[in-house]
């Protein structure tokens, strides 16, 4: 049996070009963890406009800080070509008191809600609703009030 065709999550986002990195955010997946402004604050500015630029660090600086987002609103890809995020190589799922369960690993994530879109997408990070609130299932959007 072949595996269905996959919807790639960078192509959800707002993008963002640097010379090394390109880097994709999708707000609706936020949950404001802000791994991301803690550790690169020169590329990650939420005060700035445009509030990312990936040109401010070097690309694997970069990448390294959007592997800490732990809903995959941030995604990223070189732009010399070489191969993007690889999951981890063990699945976790930690659950967020009153809030998402978030998941690392090699993900297979079937959707079929209005704005997500339909069919397979492949993730190495996601926080999945717990709450069954939300409008972007299966991902959590906040819905149940609860910010990482």
């Amino acid at each position: 049996m072949t595996e269905p065709a996959t919807h790639d999550p960078f192509d959800d986002g707002k993008r963002y070009s640097g010379p090394e990195i390109l880097v994709s955010y999708d707000a609706r997946r936020c949950r404001h963890a802000r791994e991301c402004v803690r550790g690169l604050p020169k590329v990650f500015d939420v005060g700035r406009r445009p509030w990312i630029l990936p040109g401010a660090a070097p690309g694997d600086e970069v990448a390294t800080v959007i592997r800490r987002c732990p809903t995959g609103a941030l995604q990223y890809r070189p732009t010399t070509g070489a191969d993007t995020e690889q999951p981890d190589p063990v699945t976790t799922v930690r659950a967020v008191p009153g809030g998402p369960l978030l998941l690392r690993g090699d993900l297979r994530v079937w959707t079929d809600q209005p704005g997500v879109g339909v069919g397979m997408r492949r993730e190495t990070r996601m926080a999945a609703c717990a709450c069954g609130a939300t409008g972007l299932a299966p991902y959590c959007d906040g819905s149940c009030g609860v910010e990482l």
